[in-house]
């Protein structure tokens, strides 16, 4: 009987965590290229990212201005892991797989190769500072350097 007890409050206490780590990206953000790595030219770059976070999905809506133009896309991710069609940055078409580890949102981006029939894979790690104004996300291909992008809360 003890054991039980013991077993059950132990998998609560586990559910529980898990939840708490579950971080809520929601707000409009600002990207920062000064505290960002290997960015190139989105140095140059404004850009703006409102998210919109549920239970089950993160929304965000991307307006990016550069060189005089502007433009806005839309990215989902379905925060219990089944896949979403999305449009990447340059264009490509998407399957994006969102699954949390800890307190970071990882998606893994599937596209099309250059090759006919080959794939391109990248990861994006999403996280949060402690104090909740800075969110950084780390996207890496292959064996490519990481791309950085770090955020600033505006709102």
């Amino acid at each position: 009987m003890r054991k039980a007890l013991l077993l059950t409050i132990l998998c609560l206490w586990a559910v529980t965590a898990s939840a708490a780590e579950k971080i809520d990206f929601s707000g409009t953000w600002v990207f920062t290229p000064s505290k960002s790595k290997n960015v190139g030219m989105m140095a140059a770059l404004q850009l703006t990212s409102t998210i919109k976070q549920t239970a089950t999905m993160l929304t965000i809506t991307n307006v990016a201005k550069m060189n005089g133009q502007e433009d806005t896309r839309e990215v989902r991710y379905d925060l219990t892991g089944k896949p979403v069609p999305n449009i990447a940055a340059m264009g490509d078409k998407s399957e994006t797989v969102t699954k949390w580890v800890g307190g970071k949102l990882v998606t893994t981006w599937t596209s099309e190769g250059a090759i006919a029939g080959t794939k391109v894979v990248r990861t994006e790690t999403r996280s949060l500072s402690p104090d909740g104004k800075t969110m950084t996300v780390e996207t890496v291909r292959g064996s490519n350097p990481s791309v950085v992008m770090v955020f600033e809360k505006k709102q």
